[in-house]
């Protein structure tokens, strides 16, 4: 075929209706999180998602769905936001591209930035966060993470102090060294992963991991001794950070129990760890403040931010590096030289200005505080509409981050057959009706984190029919004769 045949053809492909759209789909993209072959042949569904306004979307055959789940946890200022179109479009006319490398930077990046240092958590030992650095997505915001770790004990002379604990069911992201700090084998499988320098301690899920008769203050106390532990039995000179996530986010949507935080940064302290707060989720909003840390007094030395940061409407995420780290680095880059690390996309203009005007619609509309409010109100109407349903093991959450977890027999804690998929059948049934909630991996819960803007009138139409699913899976269940 001719050069201009294959660009005839490509032309025509653009212009193919639904049903052409969806097969040209599975010929030609490579979909995350998606089995390969099943896409292929059909045997997955495919959704050609066409426009969305507040908290719903529409695929191209117009039907509407409400999505719980913001996208990926990330749409925070809910769908349609003309401001934001408005801001991308002014920067690209003005100014499309510009690198950051030797000094060189853009006017809604010095304000971003500027602000971002404003409105961070403090850092350890109670100073404040000094510089961003900035990326496209968490895992490659993370892979920094792990770059600034390692710089930072060379330039201070601990060269040895270069591993980095995370926690198990933990999500940092899927690049190498992000993808090796998750704790969930699906995304390790087939990957070479985790990568060796990455040691792994327990997660903070007091319903699973509490033994009998043991307080949530009980269960922090010996986490945070399970990784005192570990860190010796590891040796503390060779110990460079530990990565976590303020609230458990794609492991379960699990806050974290009473005195953890308080309990597991004193054993960082002890052994000079430093502390990386993976905000990429609870950042901007979700969880009722402005960040996770915030909320549950953590003291970082460096910050993940994305998803919140844009609420996805262009790729950006960033590092905010705290008063110890930064320090270090100023001090050091007389031997160091120039900072040996950046992206050809590391402050894009564009993605700035989204984010500046992101940012303008979450403070304006105080969209944090109904975050709260309205997760406060969803998480009562969670317990009230699942706490009596036979397989309802834990509802739990915090703003804007919930989930229900189910189990074969609650009382016993006795886990369902993973070849049931009962919470993906909850989700399926839940679509069917109208409603994206998520089957969250590895686990039995159907989890929910839908746009900031959520209403409690969104709120009550979420839970009636996310509720009917349930109670259809239930009776399917009963049928099936798989229920104790």
């Amino acid at each position: 075929m001719s050069t201009v045949e294959t660009l005839q053809s490509q032309n025509d492909a653009s212009k193919r209706p639904e049903a052409d759209l969806e097969s040209l789909d599975r010929a030609s993209v490579l979909h995350p999180a998606t089995n390969i072959s099943d896409f292929s042949a059909g045997r997955v569904s495919a959704t050609v998602v066409d426009s969305a306004s507040g908290v719903r979307i529409r695929d191209a055959e117009g039907r509407e769905l409400i999505d719980a789940f913001a996208g990926l946890y990330c749409v925070n200022i809910g769908y349609g936001r003309t401001e934001v179109a408005e801001a991308i479009a002014r920067q690209a006319h003005k100014l499309a591209y510009y690198h950051t490398y030797a000094g060189h930077s853009t006017e809604e990046l010095i304000r971003l930035s500027a602000r971002l240092l404003e409105m961070a958590p403090v850092s350890s030992g109670g100073g404040s966060m000094k510089r961003v650095f900035y990326g496209t997505s968490g895992s490659d915001a993370n892979e920094t993470n792990a770059k600034l770790v390692w710089y930072y004990h060379n330039l201070i002379g601990k060269p040895k102090k270069k591993r980095i604990i995370a926690r198990e069911r933990a999500y940092h992201g899927n690049t190498v060294m992000a993808g090796s700090m998750t704790g969930l084998n699906f995304y390790h499988n087939f990957m070479d992963l985790p990568v060796p320098a990455i040691l792994l301690t327990g997660a903070p899920h007091y319903y699973w991991g509490a033994v009998a008769g043991e307080s949530e203050e009980q269960f922090s106390a010996r986490r945070a001794a399970e990784l005192e532990t570990l860190i010796l039995r590891e040796d503390p000179e060779t110990i460079g950070g530990f990565i976590a996530e303020p609230v458990l986010g794609t492991g379960g949507l699990t806050p974290p129990p009473a005195g953890y935080w308080q309990a597991i940064q004193a054993v960082l302290r002890k052994y000079e760890i430093l502390l990386i707060a993976d905000e990429v989720i609870t950042g901007f909003g979700r969880t009722g403040r402005m960040f996770g840390s915030q909320l549950y007094e953590i003291q970082p030395d460096l910050i993940t931010i994305a998803k919140g940061l844009t609420s996805a409407y262009a790729p950006l995420s960033g590092v905010l590096i705290g008063e110890r780290v930064y320090t270090a680095m100023e001090a050091g880059s007389a031997e160091a030289g120039v900072f040996p690390h950046g992206y050809t996309y590391t402050g894009h203009p564009v993605s700035v200005a989204a984010a500046n005007a992101n940012l303008d619609i979450l403070e304006r509309e105080q969209l944090a505080a109904n975050a709260a409010d309205v997760g406060e109100y969803m998480l009562a109407a969670l317990h009230e509409a699942f706490d009596g349903l036979p397989i309802t093991a834990e509802v739990r959450g915090v703003g804007l981050m919930l989930a229900v977890e189910f189990a074969a027999d609650p009382a016993t804690k006795q886990r369902f057959d993973p070849a049931l998929k009962v919470a993906y059948r909850i989700s399926a049934a839940a679509r069917e009706r109208g409603l994206i909630t998520r089957a969250m991996p590895q686990s039995e819960a159907i989890g929910f984190a839908p746009p900031l803007v959520l209403t409690r009138a969104d709120a009550d139409q979420i839970l009636e029919i996310a509720s009917a699913a349930t109670r259809d899976v239930v009776d399917e269940l009963s049928r099936e004769g798989k229920l104790s």
